[in-house]
Order: C-alpha cells, then structure tokens, then sequence
C-alpha cells in the first residue's frame, strides 16, 4: 500500500488515474525545483505525467527538460505516493500515482520549455517547507 496525499477522497467522485514521474535533482547542498504559475504558483520537484505509451524513464526526461531545460544523469527509484487533486489544466479530479526518483542535474541547455514553468535553485535543508505538495516534501525530508 503507498501513502496518500492530498484532498480527501470522496466516493462518489469520478476520479481519473494519472501516473506521473517526478524527480529530487539535488547539486550539492541544493535542489532545482520547478515554480508553476497560476492563480496560485505551486513549487514542485520536476516531473509530471506518463503519456499513454510512453515508458517511465523516457517520460520523467522529457519533463525534466521541460520544467527546467536542465539535462539529469541516470534516476534512482526512491517510491511512489498517491495524490486525489483537482487538475484544473486538465479540467479533472485526478488519483495521480506519483513515482519519485533521484537524480544529479548535469547540464543545462536553457530555461524550461515548458510555458508557466521556472527552474529554481533552494537550500535542501528549506526543500520541504517550501514544496507545495505534502507528498514532495515528505520524500525530500527523507533524504535530509
């Protein structure tokens, strides 16, 4: 059983299962995080969702280079967590399976591609204070 996140569940909501794919980059003693605006800007680990057919790795690289416009060497899985969210881009109530992976940043080829999205430096030691989901935070905090 993995841990849950996030809003509460309710049993009459329709919810649609997103896998996604999210990475702690750590250089030193800090993190690159992502920053996606919105009418509430949310600081994140990079990563995001599995495209139907796509495999996980392949996936977690491609967003990574999105978010960040940074490169990362090989991902280590660290563990998975459940999230219930409302995803208003998508216009849905998702139940995200979230797989968290750790890796090295190792070169960066310019700002994220990604619209909305700012790669931004932090203090390991702040990470999880300041990440908006409990689920990214927790793994952080486990590594501190």
């Amino acid at each position: 059983m993995i841990r849950r996140y996030g809003e509460r569940v309710d049993p009459a909501m329709r919810y649609t299962l997103r896998p996604g794919a999210y990475v702690i980059l750590q250089r030193g003693a800090d993190l690159l995080l992502t920053i996606q605006d919105g009418e509430q800007p949310e600081l994140q680990l990079p990563g995001g969702g599995i495209d139907a057919g796509e495999h996980t790795i392949p996936a977690l690289h491609r967003e990574v280079m999105e978010e960040t416009g940074w490169r990362m060497g090989r991902p280590t899985r660290l563990g998975a967590f459940r999230r219930f969210v409302f995803m208003p881009e998508y216009d849905l109530w998702a139940e995200k399976i979230c797989t968290i992976y750790y890796a090295e940043p190792t070169l960066r080829f310019g700002p994220p591609l990604e619209a909305g999205h700012h790669a931004i430096w932090v203090p390991m030691a702040e990470a999880p204070a300041l990440l908006t989901n409990e689920g990214d935070a927790a793994f952080v905090a486990r590594l501190l």
